[in-house]
């Protein structure tokens, strides 16, 4: 059994949480961020994630349980799920107090992307709706970033619904591998209710349609890597749908691949990210 502290760690889904946090980062360079904005910024969503994660794994814990989810500690008995929680809601106000520097309009939108991840875990997740806080939290964050600069400015509309876009393939990509668990525990979101066929073949089209906008938004055919993004999002797309019908966890990784070629762009468009 590993101790506390790794147990703790492991219950932050330490994985996207790195992920989402140097994506930001790496949007910031892409707008002249100066290098301590750059490490607040690294710091905010870092803790943001971190409070995202702990949250699920503490409001799951039963869920969790009943399905002796392997990968959870909370779930295998190394961790309570109220030391989760007390993390959770620590990690949250750690991120919204270390924003702060940044500006007001950079912590409140921060903050509105903490809260409406935090709507998924408490209860959107089971309904129609489990797509709008990634439509939200996701597409909110390219704000987050060029709000944070010495002169703040609002994101352009193509990198806010590049941004919803990427969190609808996100939010597809993380539930398509745990349908028959989720089932078991009577979980049933926008992905469960379309069916795993459907859903796959949706979240293919999404990333799709967000490569086109970020491709146009970049520069468009004036810039060269965009045009190969946007042919290797369309091929991948392709093998996808042709995929769609069988129950694969090659539907996630196909996904993950697709919104990750999405996101290579959005560093290039630089002030294009900014809204004038």
């Amino acid at each position: 059994m590993p101790s506390k502290p790794v147990a703790l760690a492991l219950s932050t889904h330490p994985g996207p949480a790195v992920a989402v946090t140097a994506i930001t980062v790496v949007l910031g360079a892409g707008v002249g961020l100066e290098p301590w904005r750059l490490l607040v910024l690294g710091a905010a969503m870092l803790f943001n994630q971190l409070s995202v994660g702990l949250s699920n794994d503490w409001i799951d814990a039963d869920r969790d349980r009943a399905v002796q989810r392997s990968d959870k500690p909370v779930a295998r008995g190394w961790i309570s799920a109220s030391a989760v929680r007390t993390a959770a809601w620590t990690t949250a106000g750690l991120s919204i107090a270390v924003s702060l520097p940044l500006g007001i309009a950079a912590a409140g939108a921060n903050a509105i992307f903490i809260a409406s991840a935090w709507t998924y875990n408490a209860g959107l997740k089971n309904s129609w709706f489990s797509v709008a806080p990634y439509i939200v939290s996701f597409g909110i964050l390219p704000a987050i970033v060029t709000l944070s600069r010495s002169t703040p400015a609002f994101a352009a509309p193509w990198a806010l619904a590049t941004g919803a876009a990427l969190g609808i393939a996100a939010h597809f990509a993380n539930v398509l591998p745990d349908l028959d668990d989720d089932r078991v525990t009577g979980v049933r979101g926008l992905p469960h209710r379309l069916g795993r066929r459907a859903a796959s073949v949706a979240a293919y089209i999404v990333l799709a349609a967000a490569a086109v906008v970020a491709f146009i938004g970049v520069g468009g055919i004036r810039f060269p890597l965009g045009l190969s993004a946007l042919v290797a999002n369309g091929l991948i797309a392709i093998v996808g749908i042709t995929l769609a019908a069988r129950p694969t966890r090659w539907h996630f990784r196909l996904i993950i691949l697709a919104a990750i070629v999405d996101v290579a762009l959005l560093p290039f468009a630089g002030e294009r990210l900014l809204w004038r």
